[in-house]
């Protein structure tokens, strides 16, 4: 798709044909007008809780022939009517925003609609409130860019108690089938290690210790070796 990031082609990717979407946080705008000119998709809505940003997308939607992307100022979701999206992408934002975004939406918990998360920072916290209410993520890619490591969550709310364990939460459905899926583990285990490193020893934080290190070693077991991490 024109101009779209490596990352947001991604996200793209995953939106499922015939889909009513809603592109929350928009910036500017690039990811909507691509959904939207793809003709993939059967509407586009979105979404800024700033002017500004929602004035760039306006322009860049102008410019990029894709007018019939219904832009909205409004904080997160609060601005759509039950009903107008099945497809809601959150991206490029907290793992904790994100969150925050998707608690004050309830209507979410609906398992006819997709969500496709894509956390900057803290995805972690966006694992552990997914599965604490009770959505589940079907499957996570990853992609590197800029020399970070990021994964892309597609979930969707089916009402059944999910782990909430440190592995579940630090890993999700990462699995080790590309570089970028190994990166991101290794990322995890060197976490995860580290803070073992530091509590080993401080009888106190004896619990704590076991904890980073059975993750830790259930990390190692997903690389499936023990050497180069």
């Amino acid at each position: 798709m024109f101009g779209l990031s490596e990352r947001l082609h991604l996200i793209a990717s995953m939106v499922p044909d015939g889909a009513h979407v809603c592109d929350v946080g928009t910036d500017h705008g690039y990811l909507a007008a691509a959904l939207f000119k793809s003709g993939r998709v059967k509407s586009v809505i979105a979404t800024d809780i700033k002017e500004k940003p929602l004035a760039h997308a306006r322009e860049s939607i102008k410019r990029l022939g894709a007018e019939g992307v219904d832009l909205r100022l409004c904080d997160g979701l609060e601005g759509l009517r039950d009903g107008e999206a099945d497809t809601v992408i959150v991206a490029g934002m907290g793992g904790e925003v994100i969150a925050g975004i998707l608690s004050r939406a309830p209507w979410l918990k609906n398992d006819n609609i997709t969500l496709i998360l894509q956390p900057m920072t803290s995805a972690w916290e966006l694992r552990r409130y997914l599965y604490k209410e009770g959505f589940e993520i079907l499957k996570e890619p990853t992609l590197a860019e800029n020399g970070k490591v990021y994964s892309v969550m597609l979930a969707r709310y089916d009402g059944k108690e999910h782990s909430v364990d440190a592995f579940s939460c630090l890993v999700g459905k990462i699995e080790n089938n590309t570089a970028s899926d190994r990166e991101y583990l290794k990322k995890q285990y060197k976490r995860c290690n580290t803070c073992a490193v530091k509590l080993y020893g401080i009888s106190e934080k004896e619990k704590e210790y076991e904890e980073y290190s059975l993750v830790a070693k259930e990390i190692k077991l997903a690389l499936g070796d023990t050497d180069g991490i």
